[in-house]
Formats: structure tokens, C-alpha cells, sequence
């Protein structure tokens, strides 16, 4: 059993570049969450960027010391946080899933992108920084990016960001200290079910869904039988 003793000091700011280092520049040992109207550098996985309109959208970071979760086991904070924000979505719209490791979409969609900054102490999590952003109320999308979705464009009409934000917390703090975590996770995966095409450094390839290991590794079989196992950014989904 994980113990976790989070109660959330919420902070809300009008603008900064990103929400996570503001937060990295701002710690300590409370629980926090930042919450911005704006970002002016918001940052996707890797040198992505994110999208979203001044005011429109739920843009957070989290602060947490979860206790006594060893380093091999930080993709539990993936797992929680994806969770959280499956579920709370799911309850809006519906059709909700996690592609691995941690994007939540809407059908075939993006609608939540997740940036997570775990910082080790010896074998255990030290922190975790768990960056979000999700299109709320955001009506038209104008970067490059190819598949982005809003809460807005699929049940056409706002939503109170500090409701959802609540929810989410709330649901993360239960999935930390949740016992089946990775079971349900996996019930929730994008094209858990059937062949799918990927790609990896070989080239595409059709395959299914195995497995998720402790660490965050996806296991997959391709159509030839071979099972391979990948870390993240070594296989894409083809979309």
C-alpha cells in the first residue's frame, strides 16, 4: 500500500510560460496546484508544443510528494493522472480512452495532453510535477497539431473549469492509493482490443495490445507473432 497525505493549495495565476516550471521555481514540501489562464510556451512530450486560447481552457500543474513509491514504480503517477482525467471526462462525453502512456482522447482525438516531471530521492519518488492541458471551452484550433478535439466541439457548450479541475483532483488523490490501478488503466486504453497499425524504427507495422509492464513499457505482438516491448517514444500509434 502507497500512503498519500494530499491537501491541495491551489494557486491561480494569469499567465506564465509554462505551468511546470513555475512550479519547479515555486516548491516546497505542500501539495500544490498552479492554474493558468495562460501559457505563452505550454510543452507537449519531447519539443511539442500546446495550443490553447487565453481563458478558454484548463491548463494546471500538480505538486505532490507521494510517499513510499519506489523509482521503478513512478509510471503510477502516469497511470493515476490518466485515470482521473478519463474518468471525470468520461462522465461528459463518453467514448474517453488513455493512449499509452498518457494522452486521453475522444474517439480518435486528442483532448488532454499529460507532462509528468518525477524527481527521485535514493530508490523512491522524491515529487512528481504532473503537467496538464485540456481543451475546455476552446471552439477552433489553428496550429498544425493533427487530431485536437475540445469538450466544447463535441457537447457544444462551456464547462466550469474549476468543477472539472476539483473532479480531477479528487480522482487523483483515490488513484494513487488504488490497489487494481494498472488493471483499470489497461480497461481504458486506446485500441486495447484488435490488430492496429504502429510504427517503430523498422517501419509500420500491424499489431495488438499485450500488456503494460510496472515500469510503462507497452508490449505488443505484431501480426507475424513476434512480441516486442517498447519504452516510451519508441513506437507511435498510426492515426
Amino acid at each position: 500500500m502507497y500512503l498519500c497525505n494530499m491537501e491541495w493549495k491551489i494557486i491561480h495565476i494569469a499567465e506564465t510560460d509554462s505551468t511546470n516550471r513555475w512550479l519547479r521555481e515555486h516548491d516546497g514540501e505542500a501539495d500544490m496546484v498552479v492554474v493558468a489562464d495562460y501559457q505563452t510556451a505550454g510543452k507537449g512530450q519531447g519539443t511539442n508544443s500546446w495550443e490553447s486560447e487565453r481563458g478558454k481552457n484548463l491548463l494546471f500543474s500538480i505538486l505532490c510528494h507521494p510517499q513510499d513509491i519506489p523509482a521503478k514504480h513512478q509510471f503510477r503517477i502516469s497511470m493515476a493522472i490518466s485515470m482521473a482525467i478519463a474518468e471525470a471526462l468520461s462522465e461528459q462525453i463518453g467514448d474517453v480512452s488513455i493512449k499509452w502512456p498518457n494522452d486521453i482522447y475522444w474517439r480518435n482525438a486528442k483532448i488532454c495532453g499529460i507532462l509528468i516531471e518525477n524527481r527521485l530521492l535514493g530508490q523512491v519518488i522524491k515529487d512528481s510535477i504532473v503537467g496538464v492541458g485540456i481543451n475546455v471551452n476552446q471552439r477552433q484550433f489553428y496550429s498544425d497539431a493533427p487530431n485536437p478535439v475540445s469538450l466544447w466541439q463535441i457537447h457544444r457548450h462551456d464547462t466550469d473549469c474549476d468543477v472539472l479541475l476539483q473532479d480531477i483532483l479528487r480522482r487523483f488523490t483515490y488513484y494513487i492509493l488504488f490497489k487494481d490501478l494498472k488493471k483499470r488503466y489497461v480497461s481504458m486504453l486506446y485500441r486495447r482490443k484488435g490488430f492496429h497499425p504502429y510504427i517503430d524504427k523498422t517501419g509500420t507495422f500491424m499489431a495488438e495490445f499485450v500488456d503494460v509492464e510496472e515500469d510503462g513499457h507497452l508490449v505488443l505482438c505484431k501480426d507475424d507473432g513476434q512480441v516486442c516491448r517498447y519504452a516510451f517514444k519508441e513506437v507511435s500509434f498510426v492515426i
